[in-house]
């Protein structure tokens, strides 16, 4: 339900709501360990006297503290959202209070698994000794962060899960960009060029003993970085950098961070138009770099970079979004470098095809949205010749080298950002081990003009699937059937399912030929045979078997590894080696249908999917429509009928 709707009915019943999805139980708050204390679940009402969801008093200091879980990195990623006040304000709706609407849900939004995600909580908190014990405000009643945090621990499914979160993972999270992270910016014409984009940029401040301490920044903590500055003092030019931090509780506003004697000797008027800039705290671009070694960015789309006023005037960025899956059999290939010859289904990963217009840097973020299991993962980049109208083959990547390689890790992001030239691409996404399942999304962040598109197959019936005798041939090799088929016919000299099976189960040589006996394959054949009586004539059935031999060298070529069964991955190229060229989707319902457990398929099953694919393109190619338009048109009864042949 929607939160207006759970207000409404609490408002209406005059009671609290408590989520169901997310129970005020200790398996909320650490599922694998067990604590040593006891917790007890207490809502704001409970714990402060006059509890509010923000603070309306101004010149509130940022107190946000961590709690027993630790996680500092959580706290960060909140310091540079809340300086980011549009950002905020999208993440955490301000319009919620302690009021005479209080029925006690909460709503925020954060970025998961490729989209914006409202997340419902109650407001019932964990507590030891009737205290906040996890992410909290520690000089006001304020109770956004423990909010917050509790929506994020849903998500994950658990408080324990964050404890094993990171910085990045949680700035992507909490702002719907993609992240990046940079060492060593010893060059300020590089942080010049990332400030010019439609980006948030931060670095944390970790001191080392080779470096001098800096007393004024909080160690371990994200600082933004608003805008570097060249000026002109007495000793000669300075490159100053304005960063920034939410001031914590006690503390005093610094406005620089510069020696005083470098200081004194920019002219005044320069030192005006610095400190006129009230956002943060200057320093010196050969201090910042000794100090910040690492810079952790958020680049955002245009849309989500207009909720910041402080990125409105940037330059934004070109960017495409694909969200997909690797499934086993269909698009799980795995890493090309894994070391197992699966490796030969490399091809079968999703494709994405880029093409640029003109050289640009280019950033690719690929998420996992595996949450409890994270997979390794991780992508290649292939510069190619001509674009593409379908997938690469596997022959094409066996003859060509990579031309970018992100890292694999089983991080929930990925990225890699690269320096392309004008021209077309392909992103292969994996997981490192083949046949592995998971959902993710693909965005690829440019500062040129950019056109994106997923490379599929269209569906095609190549070549006629039955293979006829020729004339004065009908008898080779059939006569062993004939007599039996006579037998078994009505009067009509037809045969329904029951004796197509009695049939198969007399006359096919071996059992794994007979595995096409059973009888879901034989209604598969008589569907696909027939028009709706149901029967097959010695003709059909001659025609039949005919193919089946066929059909039958096809599958002993595709069965390398084990004879008698066909690896899933291979099904693809064995229908195409019938006659059929089917897309993904169609291909992943195939392997639903007729995959068996142990990621096989018997030649009964191939039969099966030969007969169903057969079935549905003559359904298809039958309806006077279809010829011309390439669309069907179908009313209930005949969508009813077809549904029921397929």
């Amino acid at each position: 339900m929607s939160y207006e709707i759970i207000k409404a009915t609490c408002s209406n019943k005059n009671e609290l709501w408590e989520d169901p999805e997310f129970p005020a139980e200790t398996n909320s708050i650490f599922y694998f360990q067990r604590p040593a204390f006891h917790f007890v679940w207490k809502r704001p009402m409970e714990i402060f006297p006059k509890p509010s969801f923000i603070s309306s008093e101004k010149g509130v200091s940022f107190d946000i503290v961590s709690g027993k879980l630790g996680d500092k990195w959580l706290v960060s990623c909140v310091s540079m959202l809340y300086l980011a006040k549009g950002l905020f304000q999208k993440v955490v709706p301000v319009d919620q209070q302690f009021d005479t609407d209080y029925s006690g849900i909460f709503r925020f939004n954060i970025w998961w698994c490729g989209q914006w995600r409202e997340v419902l909580v109650d407001d019932k908190l964990p507590t030891i000794n009737g205290r906040l014990v996890f992410l909290q405000s520690m000089q006001t009643p304020q109770v956004w962060p423990a909010l917050l945090e509790k929506a994020y621990a849903k998500l994950h499914g658990s408080y324990e899960a964050l404890k094993y979160g990171n910085l990045l993972d949680g700035l992507a999270h909490l702002t719907g960009g993609i992240t990046e992270s940079l060492s060593d910016v010893n060059d300020v014409s590089t942080l010049e060029e990332i400030l010019k984009g439609s980006s948030l940029v931060t670095a944390v401040y970790l001191p080392e003993a080779r470096c001098p301490s800096k007393p004024a920044l909080q160690p371990e903590m994200n600082y933004r970085i608003y805008r570097v500055e060249k000026v002109h003092g007495v000793d000669g030019p300075h490159h100053l950098v304005l960063i920034n931090r939410p001031l914590k509780s006690g503390s005093t506003k610094i406005l620089h961070l510069v020696d005083s004697t470098v200081w004194k000797g920019i002219p005044s008027y320069e030192r005006e138009r610095l400190l006129s800039d009230t956002r943060g705290m200057w320093m010196l671009f050969k201090d910042f770099k000794q100090v910040f070694t690492q810079l952790e960015i958020v680049h955002f789309d245009a849309e989500t970079a207009r909720l910041e006023s402080s990125l409105t005037e940037k330059e934004a960025w070109h960017v495409e979004m694909y969200q997909g899956s690797w499934r086993r059999g269909v698009t799980a290939g795995g890493c090309r470098n894994n070391g197992s010859f699966l490796s030969d289904f490399f091809h079968m990963n999703p494709q994405i095809q880029l093409i640029l217009m003109e050289s640009a840097t280019v950033i690719v973020a690929l998420n996992q949205h595996s949450i409890m299991e994270p997979k390794v993962i991780g992508f290649s980049i292939y510069k190619i010749p001509t674009y593409l109208t379908e997938p690469a083959s596997q022959s094409f990547f066996k003859g060509i080298k990579s031309t970018i390689n992100s890292q694999y890790t089983n991080s929930r992001q990925v990225s890699h950002r690269c320096e392309l030239e004008a021209g077309t691409y392909i992103v292969v996404p994996t997981t490192y081990v083949p046949r592995e399942e998971a959902e993710f999304s693909l965005r690829v962040f440019s500062n040129g003009l950019l056109d994106m598109m997923v490379l599929d197959y269209e569906p095609q019936m190549t070549k006629p699937i039955w293979n006829c005798p020729l004339p004065g041939l009908e008898t080779t090799g059939f006569v062993q059937y004939e007599p039996l088929f006579l037998q078994l016919a009505d009067e009509h000299k037809t045969i329904d399912v029951y004796a197509l099976q009695e049939l198969l189960e007399a006359c096919l040589p071996n059992d794994y030929i007979k595995s096409c006996a059973t009888l879901d394959t034989c209604r598969q054949i008589v569907l696909s045979i027939d028009n709706c009586t149901g029967r097959l004539s010695l003709a059909q059935f001659r025609d039949f078997i005919f193919s089946l031999r066929d059909w039958q060298t096809v599958f002993r070529t595709h069965t390398k590894e084990k004879m008698g069964v066909l690896r899933v991955e291979r099904l693809r190229d064995a229908l195409h080696e019938v006659g059929f060229v089917v897309p993904e989707q169609i291909l992943a319902l195939l392997v639903l249908r007729y995959m068996r457990k142990d990621g096989m398929l018997r030649f009964g099953d191939f039969v099966s999917a030969v007969m169903h694919l057969h079935r549905a393109f003559r359904l298809f190619y039958s309806n006077d429509e279809t010829s011309y338009k390439g669309k069907m048109k179908l009313d209930l009864s005949e969508w009813l009928k077809y549904t029921f042949m397929c």
